[in-house]
């Protein structure tokens, strides 16, 4: 005699009703006779299992203290210099004794006001009235200086990007010959200012919250290939710059956890 589908499933039921079925779990769990579900009973005691959660800040002092406060053995950080970020776990514990991996600390740091200007303006075109109010909206950071690094005050770099004139020349030559005929012509295009343009300006800003102040240089270009001046900012150095803050950040960050938790540049899924 063939049993159907649902007598098979209400004999496995009543099988597992009867025996009580407990899996041998750390956190306790139990088999219920509907579809042998596992269930999770954790939310119905009086504490949880174990320790687990993220902690997230962008400040690198919080994190510091707060790593030092809860790592223990087996702690393990991994850095992402290009995202000026870290994720420490707690318990992601060692090859023979691997961890759950999911108590963790995560720190993504937050460029300054200041630091954020300067990587929206480089590079970008720039009218003579947006360029000058910028400088005017941040010239408590700003160290306006010539040709040869002297410094400029602000008012009179602030006079100069508004004044710019460009002036266009042309000048020809020609020559004749008995059998022959030539010409030449040279156009000169020469943006001049009433007071002394700038060369560069050099942005005093600290990137990020924790690290120290850098001296960022934006070089000032004129382009007269239009009707009225363009200006340019091209940030000095960039790359290396960049790079020395994300070094600096490592270094920091270092200090800050000393010998509390292991860190490596990288990243970890645990998945």
């Amino acid at each position: 005699m063939s049993l159907s589908k649902e007598a098979i499933q209400l004999i496995t039921d009543t099988a597992l009703e009867a025996t009580g079925k407990a899996l041998p779990t750390f956190m306790p769990t139990a088999v219920l006779p509907e579809g042998a579900k596992v269930l999770d009973l954790e939310k119905y005691q009086a504490l949880r299992s174990r320790f687990r959660g993220t902690f997230s800040t962008h400040s690198l002092a919080d994190f510091g203290l707060y790593v030092t406060d809860r790592a223990g053995d087996g702690a393990r950080g991994f850095i992402n210099q290009e995202d000026m970020s870290c994720v420490l776990l707690f318990n992601l514990g060692t090859t023979a004794v691997p961890g759950h991996a999911d108590d963790r600390a995560v720190l993504k740091l937050k460029p300054t006001a200041g630091y954020t200007a300067v990587q929206r303006i480089a590079g970008e075109r720039l009218a003579q009235k947006d360029l000058s109010d910028w400088i005017e909206d941040w010239h408590q950071y700003l160290t306006p200086v010539d040709d040869e690094g002297q410094p400029i005050p602000v008012a009179k770099a602030i006079a100069a990007v508004r004044t710019i004139t460009v002036k266009a020349t042309s000048e020809s030559e020609t020559t004749v010959g008995d059998t022959s005929a030539s010409r030449s012509a040279m156009d000169q295009i020469e943006a001049r200012s009433k007071e002394t343009l700038p060369a560069a300006l050099q942005f005093h800003t600290i990137p990020f919250d924790g690290l120290t102040e850098q001296v960022i240089t934006l070089r000032i270009s004129v382009i007269t290939s239009g009707a009225v001046p363009v200006l340019k900012l091209r940030w000095v150095g960039e790359e290396v710059q960049r790079e020395s803050i994300a070094e600096e950040f490592k270094a920091v960050l270092e200090q800050k956890i000393g010998t509390a938790a292991k860190l490596s540049l990288g990243a970890f899924n645990p998945n």
